[in-house]
Order: structure tokens, then C-alpha cells, then sequence
């Protein structure tokens, strides 16, 4: 196996990948390598906002990954998109900017991991529309934009605060608390994705190799030195050395995946599977987490959702025109408008719910719209305590991993979802939304009592593509990586992405990912001297 040899290389250009890629080839000293599985990010639906609904199930850009039967969910397989493509799942998501709330980060007691630690690398990722202030950056890399007013998402907003929500118009800001509009991944009605964001501008360096279609198999280990990688392209196995380090940028699913594949992770698993063992790291894949989702559809007595736009060829034509002369319009929009973060119960000291607005309903995610107006109020939960795991099937690179996300293990979980739909109840009974509903249409007024409300989760509940935590970092022995994302046990070898985070933050996961990306880009260089 040839192989060429680089300062960094870095396993996925995701998210994190992305961020690292563009920051660490700022040094014109340093070689650095991006390898990613798939292909680059040149779809045209990649790049319109609402076209995350064209590439939901799309398996040339997507992972498409099942999880194993879920007991909780009556033995229902989960299906688990992430992206596959420059830009990673920031370049198929539902584009929703959320933080999460500080005392998520400050909760994770991990030295120079605090919300006060992390605000500065949030805002230097940011070019918020609204300009920069104490909490928010402008003139970074990615683009942070308001939603377009609408008239039904005005009309959740004022029914939420009817019912007791605060208002908030910034969930970013000093609380996440209230109800209020999203902001989202765009800028100039397009995508702001990583790949778009940071890496466009770097790829002009001669110092950065961005290689695509690219499958790394393993870590190549020199005793417990990472040295390189191995990868498939084109049907060639070909293969990387590291001179500095090897940065696992794979995400919640990947990442656990290779490192087991390269000899990383639960020994006994490991020898099941004929991979010699070069560290027993029995936490590489536990601890998965991920905020359990459930949607109600209510059926609109006013054609002014994407149902209806959708219903008619003029309107279609209208949209399309709209986003292409224009950049606005439906086309625009995340995958929720507006949203509420609410306590389920009294005596909680923050939100532990997310309630989102989205003005249309479909059967299946991904699948094609109601034929009648429709709109969609689903909830997640914030705080997660349920725990699963994600393990290598076999030796084999191109194989799936078992990914057992065991929702719903514990009494708070089930409470929450249970909660939480009576808020949205509660919301749409409330004016002015409820002059525009026609009826519930799911899970219907028959479900009434918490055993009710709880089998229809069980039921239709899934994921709202949020995993984190199968290489977490801690301060303890058993954790994965440490406070500098280094994985334990091992030399020249980091992981970097939503796997380390010691729990999922309450919210959407992207904005977190990145920032985490920013920190570690710092930590990483403050490692090394220019190179000789």
C-alpha cells in the first residue's frame, strides 16, 4: 500500500471536519489531508434550504442508517440519516441554529469546557444577520439568519405566550427559555453549510488534499502510535501517514466505528471480530445519546401551509421562481419555523422540552405530504437520560454499525414525552392557533390518559437526529477522550465531533459541533511548534 505522508489527517469532512480542515491549513507550514466517504457537496438540493427533504433518505449523501429493533418502540427499527457528503450532516440537516443551555456545558465539569469557555469559539463561527453584540459573532464563517415571518408560525408564537410561555426572541441569548422564532443555517436564502463555510475559501491552499469517495477502513497503529490511516477509493486501497496526528472527525456513529475497527474499543467485542486489540477502551460506542422526538399533525381551516403550496402546480411554480430570482420564500425555511422551550412541571430550573412549529405534515418523514392543509407541533425531549450504544457487526469497513439507542429506558424520559404533548395541547387550544385548526388529527382526542399518550410515542416516537456521547470525554479513566479530545491510551490520535460530548446538549446539535471544532482547531495547535 503506497501511502503519502501529511502533519494532520482528518477522518471526515463533517462538520467538525470541516472547521478543522479550514484551521489547521491556515499554517502554510502544515500538510493536512480531509478524507471523506462520500462525494462532494455539488447536489442542487443540497444547497436549498428546504431540499434537506429531497435528501432525507438519499443513500449517495446519506448514511441511511437503521438502528436494531427497538424494544421500547415495540421492536421498530429507527431510521438514522447522517450526512455522507462535504459538509456532513450540516449539508443535509434541518439547518435549526440552537445552542443549547449553559448549564448543559457547564454540567459536563470538564476543565476549559464551560458555556463562558465555549461562547468565544460560538461566536467566531458566527455572521449573524443581526450583527454582532456580547453573545453573538458577525463576519464568521457561518451564516446565522432569522425566518421569514408567517402567519400560522405568528399565530403558535402568541398561542404559546397565551398558555403561559415567555416570549423570547432570541434562544441563543441570555435564556432559552420562551417561544419565539429559529434562527438557521443560511445566508442569502442558501445553505451555510461547513463545507460552504470553511472549507470553499481553504481548498485554495496547497497545503490541503481534499480527498472524496474516500472510505477510511482503519487507524494505522506503530505500537500505540497512530500513524496514519488506511482508505478505500476507486477500488484501491491506499493509505496516509500523519507525521503530527490523526484527527477522527466521524461523528456519533463513525467515530466509534473505526476506532473499534482499528483496535480501539471493548476487547472481548473487538476479538469477536478478529481485530487485534492495541488498547482494551471498554466505553468506545456506550453511552449513546440522542432526544426522543414525537409528532402531532393537526389538520389547518386556511390553505396557508406547505401542503397546500405543494397541492398546486401554480404555487409550485410561484416558490421555485421565488427562491430562484429572489432567494426567499418557502424554499427558505428550516426544518421548524418557530418553536417552544418549556418546564413539563413545577419546580424545574430550565426548559426540558422543545416544542417545535412546522407548517407542514407528512405520514413519513422525508415522504410525501398530506393531502389535505396541515400543519405539524412535535416535542423532544432536552435533558436525556436513557443511554444506548453503537458497536462494529463485523471487521468489515462498508458494513453499517449496530446503533441501539434504547429510548425511553427510564421513568423521567417517558414522562417528558407524555408532558410535553400536553403542552402542545395546551398551545393549540389557546388563541389565536386555535381559530385556524380544524381537528387533531394525531394522535386524536381519543388519546387522553399517560398510558394513551405514551403508546402513541412508543408507536410513531423517533429520532430528531441528535446522537451524541459514544466517545465521550471525562476526566475519568474510562472515558474516551480527554479535556484536549485525546483519545486515552494511544498517541497522535483525537476525536472530534458530537462523540465527545459527555451528554447531548438541549437542543439542536450543529452549533455545538462546531464550536467544539473551533476549541479544538486551538488546542491542537497550541500543541505544536511550525513545522521543521
Amino acid at each position: 500500500m503506497q501511502t503519502i505522508a501529511y502533519d494532520y489527517v482528518i477522518v471526515g469532512a463533517g462538520s467538525a471536519g470541516c472547521v478543522l480542515a479550514s484551521r489547521l491549513s491556515a499554517d502554510p507550514q502544515a500538510r493536512v489531508l480531509l478524507l471523506e466517504a462520500g462525494p462532494r457537496d455539488t447536489d442542487f438540493w443540497i444547497h436549498v434550504p428546504l431540499g434537506y427533504g429531497k435528501l432525507f433518505a438519499r443513500r449517495d449523501v446519506n448514511w441511511a442508517y437503521e438502528s436494531e429493533p427497538e424494544a421500547s418502540l415495540g421492536g421498530r427499527r429507527v431510521f438514522s440519516p447522517r450526512g455522507k457528503v462535504l459538509g456532513g450532516s450540516s449539508s443535509i440537516n434541518g439547518l435549526v441554529y440552537i445552542r443549547g443551555q449553559p448549564e448543559d456545558y457547564d454540567r459536563w465539569e470538564m476543565p476549559g469546557w464551560s458555556y463562558a469557555e465555549l461562547l468565544p469559539y460560538f461566536r467566531k463561527s458566527e455572521n449573524q444577520q443581526r450583527g454582532a453584540s456580547a453573545l453573538h459573532g458577525a463576519g464568521g464563517p457561518i451564516g446565522v439568519s432569522d425566518m421569514q415571518r408567517h402567519e400560522l408560525a405568528d399565530a403558535f408564537v402568541e398561542s404559546a405566550v397565551a398558555a403561559g410561555v415567555p416570549r423570547n426572541p432570541d434562544f441563543n441569548g441570555e435564556a432559552q427559555e420562551g417561544a419565539g422564532y429559529y434562527q438557521c443555517t443560511t445566508w442569502n436564502g442558501r445553505r451555510a453549510s461547513t463545507a460552504t463555510g470553511y472549507l470553499r475559501e481553504a481548498e485554495r491552499r496547497p497545503n490541503l488534499q481534499v480527498e472524496v469517495e474516500a472510505l477510511t477502513t482503519r487507524v494505522l497503529f506503530e505500537g500505540r502510535r497512530a500513524a496514519g490511516v488506511a482508505y478505500r477509493q476507486g477500488g484501491e486501497l491506499k493509505g496516509a501517514r500523519a507525521a503530527r496526528e490523526v484527527i477522527v472527525c466521524g461523528g456519533a456513529f463513525n467515530s466509534p466505528q473505526i476506532l473499534q475497527l482499528s483496535g480501539v474499543g471493548p476487547g472481548r467485542l473487538l476479538q469477536d471480530h478478529g481485530i487485534p486489540v492495541v488498547y482494551d477502551a471498554p466505553e468506545v460506542g456506550e453511552q449513546l445519546q440522542d432526544h426522543f422526538y414525537g409528532r402531532t399533525f393537526w389538520r389547518c381551516a386556511k390553505a396557508i401551509t406547505l401542503n397546500d403550496d405543494m397541492a398546486s402546480l401554480f404555487r409550485q411554480a410561484r416558490i421555485g421562481l421565488e427562491w430562484l430570482l429572489f432567494k426567499r420564500g418557502p424554499l427558505t425555511i428550516a426544518a421548524g419555523y418557530a418553536a417552544a422551550f418549556v418546564r413539563t412541571r413545577p419546580g424545574l430550573k430550565r426548559p426540558d422540552a422543545q416544542i417545535y412549529f412546522i407548517n407542514f405534515s407528512t405520514a413519513k418523514r422525508g415522504g410525501v405530504l398530506h393531502p389535505f392543509s396541515g400543519f405539524t407541533l412535535s416535542v423532544s425531549q432536552l435533558q436525556v437520560e436513557s443511554r444506548g450504544s453503537v458497536r462494529i457487526r463485523s471487521a468489515e469497513p462498508a458494513e453499517p454499525p449496530a446503533i441501539r439507542y434504547n429510548y425511553l429506558a427510564t421513568e423521567n424520559d417517558r414522562r417528558v414525552m407524555i408532558e410535553g404533548i400536553r403542552w402542545i395541547r395546551r398551545i393549540a387550544a389557546a388563541r389565536p392557533l386555535a381559530g385556524y385548526i380544524v381537528r387533531e388529527e394525531l394522535p386524536g382526542a381519543q388519546a387522553q390518559s399517560d398510558e394513551e399518550l405514551l403508546a402513541f410515542c412508543r408507536e410513531s416516537g423517533d429520532t430528531v437526529f441528535h446522537p451524541t456521547s459514544t466517545c465521550r470525554m471525562g476526566t475519568d479513566e474510562r472515558s474516551v477522550v480527554d479535556s484536549q479530545l485525546r483519545v486515552r491510551g494511544v498517541e497522535a490520535l483525537r476525536v472530534v465531533d458530537a462523540s465527545v460530548m459527555p451528554a447531548v446538549v438541549s437542543g439542536n446539535t450543529n452549533a455545538a459541533v462546531i464550536a467544539i471544532a473551533e476549541k479544538a482547531a486551538d488546542l491542537i495547535r497550541s500543541g505544536f511548534g511550525p513545522t521543521a
